[in-house]
C-alpha cells in the first residue's frame, strides 16, 4: 500500500473523525437497530433497513479512515526546510498574471483539501504545476478556460 501524505492537522482531523465514528455514531446506530427490532416484523420494517444501511456505511468509513491513518506519512509544514521550493505542506502566495488576482493556498492531502479554507489537494492541477518551483517562477495551469499563468510570489512553511 502506498503512503498517503497528510499534514499534522489533517491527521488530527482523521483521528477525531475515527473517534467520533467509534464512540458516537456506532453506538447511535446500534440503538436505532435495537429500537427497530423491537417494532416486530423485520421484513417490512423500513427503519430497520435504514439503520442497517447506516451501520454498513459507518463500519465502511471506520475501515477506510483506519487504513488511511495506517498508511499516512504525516508531515508538519513548520519543520520543512525545502530551500524555498514548493513542496507538500507549503503555503504559497500566487498572483495570476492576466488579472492580477492574488490567492494563497496550502498544498495538502486529498482528504484535507478545502478551497474555502485555502487548502488545495496535492493532486490538483494547480498544485502539480507549482511543485518544485520557487518564488519568482511561473506555473502554467491548464484550466477549463485555457492555460492560466500564476506567478509564485512567496513560499512559506507554516
Amino acid at each position: 500500500m502506498a503512503t498517503i501524505p497528510l499534514t499534522k492537522r489533517g491527521a488530527e482531523a482523521l483521528k477525531a473523525e475515527l473517534h467520533r465514528l467509534k464512540t458516537v455514531e456506532r453506538h447511535a446506530v446500534i440503538q436505532a437497530i435495537a429500537e427497530a427490532r423491537a417494532q416486530g416484523d423485520l421484513s417490512e420494517n423500513a427503519e430497520y433497513e435504514a439503520a442497517k444501511d447506516k451501520q454498513g456505511f459507518i463500519e465502511g468509513r471506520i475501515l477506510e479512515v483506519e487504513g488511511k491513518l495506517a498508511a499516512a506519512q504525516i508531515i508538519d509544514p513548520s519543520t520543512l526546510d525545502a530551500g524555498g521550493r514548493v513542496v507538500f505542506g507549503a503555503t504559497v502566495d500566487l498572483e495570476e498574471e492576466a488579472s492580477g488576482q492574488q490567492v494563497t493556498y496550502q498544498i495538502v492531502g486529498d482528504d484535507e483539501a478545502d478551497l474555502k479554507q485555502g487548502r488545495i489537494s496535492i493532486s490538483s492541477p494547480i498544485a502539480r504545476a507549482m511543485i518544485g518551483k520557487e518564488a519568482g517562477d511561473v506555473a502554467d495551469v491548464q484550466a477549463p478556460g485555457g492555460v492560466k499563468r500564476w506567478e509564485i510570489v512567496e513560499v512559506r512553511y507554516i
